[in-house]
């Protein structure tokens, strides 16, 4: 089955001008119903509304990597009150059970109090969509839920991201794609012609049939520098939405002390006329919203990981890898290296792109998997960092280079 895009939005909003509305100092609940308030929420009465907030780690709502569940529970309330029939759906990273990722995220209670349904999205059969004027992509594999709802309401975290600048309401639609299918986007070649990178082209090709009916983006707490999910949580209390995703993401990077024209998968939509960034005909309310800008630490512009005694071999890895590389040697570095007894370096590799790699390797995630008996092999896409920490401790590694862990 073929498809081209969502539902049509019952909303209406001014285009040319989208509004923008953000709320703070009252908590994620009480900021989320001040901004919903703002906006008409009868036309949703007797629809289909299909959260998705960011729920695709295990995490807490502390931690800045996924969607506050208040902010969720609020979202179910209003739309409960506006007379639809609400649903939570999300598809997470490869590895991550989507019903434990709602339990942890505290997301499965607030939705069980409300009797709201919650949808793993990678239950069933995708639904194929054509992007009929896509430069990276040419098609889609669809969660299917996504294109059933009449109403689909995008809820990210306010985060930056090592590889996109930012990950807000265009880009948590990639979470509704099926399954490991994510992943592809992190491996696509080099565009001919293209300077920008071929993950930010992929996703303004996924915006063209996935824009978001209603965006509300969770800045209760937020994640700063090494985002998604290995920066550092930065508390913020404040809630912002709007119709147009653009313009919502636009204001988001405005108060996290960024341009939206600097971050490419939001120039690449906006060039395209999926939706405005030009803060100056976006109307935001309250006027004195400026006042509320906390400015954010950037991904670094190298990502090279940078730790004393260890080689990263990193040839197109995704942002998952990379993340769980990082939060292995942030809290475990020396655990790794007594589990590499005698050695005075230890290299790790991830990706699919070597061509080789040394003897001797740990190797993390299946894209590695070619290269297992060379040294150490991790499987997972990804493992997480414990898993990893506990597979190499049980082993001799400096006896036998031929070792594989599975």
């Amino acid at each position: 089955m073929n498809m081209r895009s969502l539902q049509p939005t019952p909303f209406i909003d001014d285009m040319s001008h989208p509004y923008v509305h953000v709320a703070t100092g009252k908590g994620a609940y009480d900021n989320t119903r001040q901004v919903l308030s703002q906006i008409n929420l009868a036309v949703v009465k007797g629809k289909r509304v299909l959260l998705k907030p960011n729920a695709g780690r295990i995490a807490t709502a502390d931690s800045g990597i996924t969607t506050n569940p208040q902010v969720v529970a609020a979202a179910i309330d209003a739309f409960l009150e506006a007379e639809a029939s609400v649903a939570v759906g999300e598809s997470p990273i490869t590895g991550v059970k989507t019903m434990e990722a709602f339990e942890a995220t505290g997301i499965a209670s607030v939705a069980r109090e409300r009797n709201c349904p919650l949808i793993d999205m990678d239950a069933r059969q995708p639904i194929h969509v054509i992007i009929e004027d896509g430069v990276a992509l040419q098609s889609l594999k669809v969660c299917p839920e996504v294109l059933e709802y009449d109403v689909v309401v995008s809820i990210p975290v306010m985060k930056t991201h090592m590889h996109t600048v930012v990950t807000l309401a265009v880009k948590n639609m990639k979470g509704c794609l099926w399954r490991r299918t994510k992943v592809d986007l992190h491996m696509l070649p080099p565009i001919k012609d293209l300077n920008d990178k071929p993950l930010n082209i992929a996703i303004a090709d996924t915006a063209s049939v996935l824009r978001p009916h209603l965006s509300i983006i969770d800045g209760a707490t937020g994640m700063e520098g090494l985002g998604p999910s290995a920066g550092q949580a930065k508390k913020l209390d404040l809630v912002l939405a709007g119709i147009d995703p653009l313009a919502v993401d636009a204001v988001a990077c405005s108060l996290m002390g960024l341009n939206a024209e600097d971050v490419p998968h939001l120039r690449i939509c906006a060039e395209r006329g999926y939706g405005v960034i030009d803060i100056s005909r976006i109307q935001v309310n309250p006027a004195r919203w400026h006042d509320f800008i906390s400015p954010f630490e950037p991904p670094p512009d190298n990502l090279s990981i940078q730790f004393p005694g260890i080689t990263i071999l990193d040839e197109m890895s995704c942002s998952a890898c990379q993340s769980t590389v990082l939060m292995l040697l942030k809290r475990y570095r020396s655990q790794v290296f007594d589990s590499f007894t005698g050695q005075e370096n230890v290299t790790i590799a991830i990706g699919k792109g070597h061509l080789s790699i040394p003897c001797g390797t740990l190797c993390i995630g299946n894209c590695t998997a070619q290269y297992k008996k060379q040294g150490v092999f991790v499987p997972g896409c990804p493992p997480v960092a414990t898993q990893i920490l506990e597979m190499i401790s049980k082993n001799e590694l400096e006896e036998s280079p031929d070792n594989l862990i599975e």
